[in-house]
């Protein structure tokens, strides 16, 4: 039994270091996926825990394709261009403003939409407001993008996929939701924005283009903007509701791509774009934490959890909240959240372990370039953009960016509690 626990966390953590360093370029998601076919080849996963792995991921799978759907929509209709004419010409030439107008709308997006949707659907249009002011330096911009995409991402619970991971059946409604989270939520986006308007201070020296052309919007462009205002209608009725978010999103993104396929026959060509193989990736990723349940790694992380908090329930939460955040960078955040949301309601801890689980699930990732899965949608999109981020930059500015928000956090969660 022994020697297949140690081999079984050998492989996931194999599997999960090749979607981290992506090594000869593989796709991120062949690592997961061959981790899975070597564990059923030695005999160490049951085919049926395959099933029911792939199975739990059903909800994010959904989502996520409604958003790639609307992202790519939108880029093939011109609704980014259109978005980015507008916007830079807001920002009448001026760096520091469009930084600020960016902020703003990346924090919305990522309230309402949800982190992924920052990264899937804000990223491009980002990128092509960058292209249209003619910026030297895209990449503050771009950053915000990634960062904010976590920092934000506990406001509400729809504001990230791993928020319904981590409570499960037990999920809080908004008004339950919003005292716990609203303070930690605060200083978490103002602390992100501090030090990276600090880190970026040189960049936005630059002078900007400020008389933009004023893009026209498509038909095609009109309707998928009302697509992607009705997801964020649908997705805040059924988080009031406690419904799950995978189907509303899926549905939304597909009846919005009727609907413009109807009008101006382009979506077809489009749907060769998304950028698919994130499903199997999520998919890979899900069935990795089923084989270390399987084996009783996360029994083991449920009983000593239960057993520190038992001690001081506030030094487990430091502690708790602390750990999960540096090993969702090690891991990636989908599993560590996994591992860390099973465990959380096998040990019945109290609410103030769990909601620093839940902030080092949502903020740790900030760290590192494949600490959550947004970031790596983030890379995705920013691959298609022609834009380069390095694993070694993005760490020199995670370490300054996301200590500080992940501290104020921890401490605004704990002292209320």
């Amino acid at each position: 039994m022994v020697s297949a626990v140690v081999a079984t966390c050998a492989i996931a953590a194999v599997a999960t270091s090749g979607v981290i360093v992506r090594p000869w370029r593989v796709p991120e998601a062949v690592w997961p996926v061959v981790g899975v076919v070597v564990l059923l080849l030695l005999g160490l996963l049951p085919l049926t825990d395959v099933w029911r792995g792939i199975a739990k991921g059903t909800d994010v799978y959904l989502f996520l394709t409604g958003m790639m759907l609307l992202a790519e929509l939108a880029r093939t209709e011109g609704l980014f261009d259109w978005m980015a004419g507008h916007a830079a010409r807001m920002a009448h030439g001026s760096a520091s403003r469009l930084f600020n107008l960016v902020y703003a709308v990346g924090t919305v997006v990522t309230i309402f939409l949800s982190n992924d949707a920052t990264a899937v659907v804000l990223t491009p249009a980002i990128a092509a407001v960058a292209r249209t002011a003619r910026a030297k330096e895209p990449l503050p911009y771009l950053f915000i993008c990634a960062f904010i995409a976590n920092a934000a991402s506990f406001v509400l619970p729809i504001s990230n996929p791993a928020n319904l991971v981590i409570y499960g059946r037990q999920m809080p409604s908004l008004a339950q939701w919003l005292p716990r989270y609203a303070l930690a939520a605060l200083l978490s986006i103002g602390a992100t924005y501090v030090v990276l308007r600090l880190t970026q201070r040189r960049a936005l020296e630059q002078t900007l283009e400020a008389d933009v052309e004023r893009p026209q919007l498509s038909p095609g462009g009109k309707a998928t903007g009302v697509g992607i205002l009705a997801t964020a209608v649908v997705l805040m009725l059924a988080s009031a509701l406690d419904l799950p978010l995978g189907w509303p999103t899926f549905a939304a993104g597909v009846v919005t791509v009727t609907i413009v396929l109807v009008r101006s026959h382009t979506a077809p060509r489009m749907l060769r774009e998304v950028s698919w193989g994130v499903i199997p990736l999520v998919a890979g990723l899900f069935v990795l934490v089923e084989a270390l349940d399987h084996v009783g790694v996360i029994h083991a992380a449920s009983d000593a959890l239960q057993h520190a908090a038992a001690g001081s329930a506030t030094r487990t939460a430091w502690g708790a909240g602390t750990l999960i955040a540096v090993a969702s960078n090690l891991v990636n955040n989908l599993p560590a959240g996994l591992i860390a949301g099973t465990a959380v309601q096998a040990a019945h801890v109290p609410a103030t372990v769990t909601r620093a689980v839940l902030i080092g699930v949502d903020l740790g990732p900030n760290l590192s370039v494949t600490g959550s899965l947004a970031t790596i949608l983030w890379l995705t999109a920013l691959r298609r953009d022609g834009q380069h981020v390095s694993a070694w930059s993005f760490l020199k500015l995670g370490i300054l960016v996301m200590p500080p928000a992940l501290l104020l956090a921890l401490g605004a969660v704990i002292l209320l509690s």
